[in-house]
């Protein structure tokens, strides 16, 4: 069992008793992954917020950087509560895994957008241009294991994946605000930027051993 494992089924422990609150009052899992992307749009905010501070000193851009993290790792909770309602209360559906899998898509792109415009903002351009490498890995990644599996190759491998980004992103976030540094934050979209893409072509490299009909 790996890390992954352990950390799930520690948070599933902690949830359980939500997740049961929820099949009673009739809350859908589809209902729970709007709200997760609500949270991330409200932590977009936050970093936008923050970014305008920058120049403007009406409020403290770093307290916003921070509270920004903190309303990630929040919605990256209703990313599991999800699934977990799914599975259940015996919800799981077609429309509810590609509903799913767009929001996350997006959650991701509009919480690294705000941080990419919180650097260039700052006057930190090319941390910003690492920011979108960032965004280019995270929706490659995602991408290749989509494209994989349509054609029917399993494909999960990779360093980086989308609880990973979540928590690097979050904490970052978090701890760059904590400490008025915005290097912390730097310091997560670089690691992101390149284990992302080295995911994404990890996932490709896996792919090409698997598909045996084909070489370059």
């Amino acid at each position: 069992m790996n890390y992954r494992d352990i950390l799930q089924k520690l948070i599933y422990h902690v949830i359980d008793p939500l997740i049961r609150m929820m099949l009673k009052m009739g809350i859908t899992p589809n209902i729970v992954t709007a709200v997760g992307f609500a949270g991330n749009l409200v932590a977009m905010w936050f970093f936008l917020d923050a970014a305008q501070c920058m120049d403007s000193g009406e409020r403290d851009p770093y307290v916003l950087t921070a509270w920004g993290g903190a309303i990630i790792l929040a919605a990256g909770l209703f990313d599991m509560m999800d699934g977990r309602l799914a599975r259940l209360g015996g919800q799981s559906s077609k429309f509810g895994a590609l509903w799913d899998s767009t929001l996350d898509r997006y959650s991701e792109l509009v919480t690294l957008f705000g941080i990419c415009m919180l650097f260039i903002k700052a006057d930190w351009f090319w941390t910003g241009v690492i920011t979108f490498a960032a965004m280019v890995g995270s929706v490659m990644v995602s991408y290749v294991r989509a494209r994989a599996e349509g054609l029917n190759t399993e494909c999960k491998v990779g360093l980086m994946q989308r609880p990973e980004r979540v928590v690097v992103t979050a904490l970052a976030a978090i701890i760059a605000g904590c400490t008025e540094n915005l290097w912390w934050l730097a310091g997560g979209m670089m690691l992101i930027a390149v284990l992302a893409n080295i995911t994404a072509f990890w996932r490709i490299g896996h792919c090409y051993r698997k598909m045996k009909d084909y070489r370059l």
